[in-house]
């Protein structure tokens, strides 16, 4: 027992963040650079949480370092820990009342049309507030998400694998597009079935357009139809406006198009698909009061800012 309490007082907090930072980069060198240290204070450092635990953590394989089953069930732990101290810090700062003015968001693709300007609106009101803004595609956002890379986040249809607290605050509408003089855009209505015949461009998998497509098709046990993959919906927003194919898209991305008379909706069966902006966060994350308030913002003013932005 002595043996073991003489270890705990052995390791360090800075020396698991030295490990996270080497497991991150399998490697000394590069964890050096990221934390400012030499390499030799990284590999000493890893040899003495090596020696506390009575196991080797790395093994060398060439110029790159492969863990150990030691250093992979270690991972959780040391994570907990360093995560701890933040909150720790957080919670003080808190009650000291002094407010971590930071808010980092992410936002999908999908929304970079009206976005920024929800942002800037909250801005406007909270001129003391400073916001940290990426815009990604739906796995890169996730991704933030998980790695706690990020506070908030503005997306559709929330992750299934990953626990988050929701809150819907708009309607998002998916339609058909297509060029104008697309003789589709003529007809009052076009069935499912028809439609298969029909090439298409589509976003990667996972996407949430892509799902709105599959799910098109596939709900009514239809065969999906030929589609080009394409990484952006402004490439498909292009594609379509030179009528190569047709598109399901958000609306609120197309909304300047339309309007411009440069992309037609079409009367499809079972469209639009309506589904839902959300305003969401990692389940159970302490958020700063900063955070706290962007969040009740989106959830409280995002309606009437999208009816107004889009003028529905």
């Amino acid at each position: 027992m002595s043996s073991i309490i003489d270890s705990f007082d052995k390791v360090t907090l800075r020396q698991l963040q030295i490990f996270l930072a080497v497991v991150e980069h399998r490697s000394f060198w590069r964890a050096a650079a990221q934390l400012d240290l030499s390499p030799p204070a990284v590999s000493m450092q890893m040899g003495r949480l090596s020696a506390s635990f009575g196991a080797p953590l790395f093994d060398k394989d060439g110029r790159s370092i492969q863990l150990t089953a030691a250093a992979t069930a270690l991972i959780p732990y040391a994570e907990r820990m360093t995560e701890a101290l933040h909150e720790a810090f957080g919670v003080i700062n808190a009650l000291q009342g002094r407010l971590n003015g930071l808010v980092r968001v992410a936002m999908v693709t999908t929304s970079r049309n009206f976005g920024p300007h929800l942002l800037q609106e909250f801005r406007r009101r909270h001129p003391e507030v400073v916001l940290e803004t990426t815009i990604a595609n739906r796995n890169g956002v996730i991704e933030r998400l998980e790695a706690n890379q990020i506070d908030i986040a503005l997306m559709g249809r929330p992750p299934q694998w990953v626990e988050v607290d929701a809150t819907p605050f708009a309607k998002h509408p998916y339609v058909l597009v297509s060029h104008p003089e697309n003789p589709l855009a003529k007809r009052k209505r076009i069935s499912r079935r028809e439609l298969t015949q029909q090439p298409f461009f589509v976003r990667e998998e996972g996407s949430g357009t892509r799902m709105v497509h599959e799910n098109y098709f596939i709900g009514e046990k239809l065969p999906l139809p030929n589609a080009i993959v394409m990484d952006s919906n402004e490439n498909i927003k292009q594609a379509v406006m030179a009528d190569m194919g047709l598109a399901f898209i958000s609306a609120h991305t197309v909304a300047l198009e339309r309007q411009a008379g440069k992309l037609a909706v079409l009367a499809a069966e079972g469209m639009p698909a309506m589904r839902e902006w959300f305003v969401l966060h990692l389940k159970g994350k302490r958020l700063s009061l900063a955070a706290e308030n962007f969040k009740a913002f989106v959830r409280d003013e995002g309606p009437d800012f999208m009816d107004r932005f889009f003028g529905e």
